[in-house]
């Protein structure tokens, strides 16, 4: 057999996100678009603001020599001073450009900080319930992943935290705004963290941070990079610009790491040697001017509110979220996986928690048309009455 066994295990765990997104394109063939409320994917459905495509115009039209040869691998200079400004103004911290990597994405950046940083068997602690993705991509570098549950409102749990870490822990993945919760970590938690932490000199944290800017009711997102000296950011434009399809992201070690020098040639190293070699060129220019933009978060606050509201007069636990575009709502039966059949009875597509590490929670997406959400509301009844007819 040509496939590896461990990439033939790690496919019989794959992504229940995508697996479901597969599953809504057969049941619209089936039932027809109109029938089917799929809220698997998180893929923007908004546009990019306009100054976003007025300079990827720029830039695709920009007929100066030189422009598309090979560049140095941790990206041009202009965007990684545009970055390092950014964060600088954000954390206090004195970030310059040669702290900054640009990436094929976060999770590009995850990829390469992983490898980077990583001797096999080295821990990875996850907050769970987390994107599945973690799982895979700490394997990819003979890691081992160690999971660790939040509390009751999705927020980091310190002292099961310290009870996780080992000699051999090497970081602590965070991701706030959170998929799939939508929570948002408190300045004053990182805070206590970051004195946790201070007793592991040389553990990392990687900040996953491709939801910051989407946050709901004025609230804010610290950056943990401001709170925790060894945090390394992993973040992107995928959300914020709604550029998902584009793949450009940054990785951004603290200069409070003290080998940090180091870290970033074996970081820079990993990023040719894993073949992302460099981020795109064009997309690089593009956010070096317009990277600072956001999309308007409004739509998905209107539409977290009549969804959250919605499931909650029917009778689900549906918490409204803080941030991304996800609510997680528990289910009305233990099962999720059996609660899953309900709803696809229903024509309703939803991930299930268990593949998030949370069993009894679906995650839904808010990127669809609101008027998805209101239609689906009384299909959402329906599979809640037929769960507790059977509990």
């Amino acid at each position: 057999m040509s496939v590896s066994k461990t990439v033939a295990g790690q496919l019989d765990q794959a992504s229940w996100i995508r697996r479901m997104f597969e599953e809504g394109a057969r049941m619209r063939a089936e039932r027809g678009a109109d029938r089917v409320f799929d809220f698997t994917l998180g893929n923007p459905e908004v546009e990019p603001p306009p100054a976003v495509l007025a300079a990827l115009r720029q830039a695709a039209c920009d007929d100066r020599p030189n422009l598309h040869r090979y560049m140095p691998n941790a990206g041009f200079l202009p965007v990684r001073e545009a970055i390092a400004a950014s964060l600088s103004a954000r954390t206090g911290l004195p970030y310059t450009p040669e702290h900054i990597l640009m990436t094929c994405g976060a999770a590009g950046a995850m990829n390469v900080s992983l490898k980077a940083m990583l001797d096999p068997g080295d821990e990875v602690v996850v907050l769970v319930p987390y994107f599945p993705e973690y799982r895979f991509y700490i394997q990819n570098h003979a890691g081992r992943v160690v999971p660790v549950e939040t509390d009751a409102a999705f927020q980091p749990d310190l002292a099961r935290v310290a009870a996780a870490i080992t000699p051999r822990t090497k970081a602590l993945v965070l991701n706030s705004p959170n998929n799939p919760t939508g929570a948002v970590y408190p300045a004053p938690l990182l805070a206590e963290l970051a004195d946790l932490l201070a007793r592991y000199p040389d553990l990392t944290v990687l900040s996953d941070e491709p939801y910051r800017a989407l946050v709901f009711d004025g609230l804010d997102a610290p950056t943990p990079a401001a709170l925790v000296p060894r945090t390394i950011v992993c973040d992107s434009w995928s959300k914020t610009l709604a550029i998902a399809g584009e793949r450009i992201g940054y990785l951004a070690l603290s200069p409070r790491i003290p080998e940090w020098a180091a870290l970033r040639d074996a970081c820079t190293f990993a990023n040719r040697v894993l073949g992302f070699v460099n981020a795109s060129a064009i997309w690089q220019r593009v956010v070096a001017q317009a990277g600072h933009e956001t999309i308007d978060v409004a739509p998905y606050q209107d539409k977290r509110d009549l969804f959250c509201d919605g499931l909650q007069s029917i009778g689900y636990n549906a918490p409204k979220p803080a941030g991304a575009f996800y609510i997680f709502p528990q289910t009305p039966i233990p099962d999720d996986l059996a609660f899953i059949r309900l709803l696809l009875n229903e024509g309703i597509l939803a991930v299930p928690g268990a593949g998030f590490g949370r069993p009894g929670y679906i995650r839904l997406t808010l990127t669809v048309p609101r008027d998805t959400i209101a239609r689906s509301l009384p299909a959402f009844a329906r599979a809640f009455a037929a769960a507790r007819a059977i509990a």
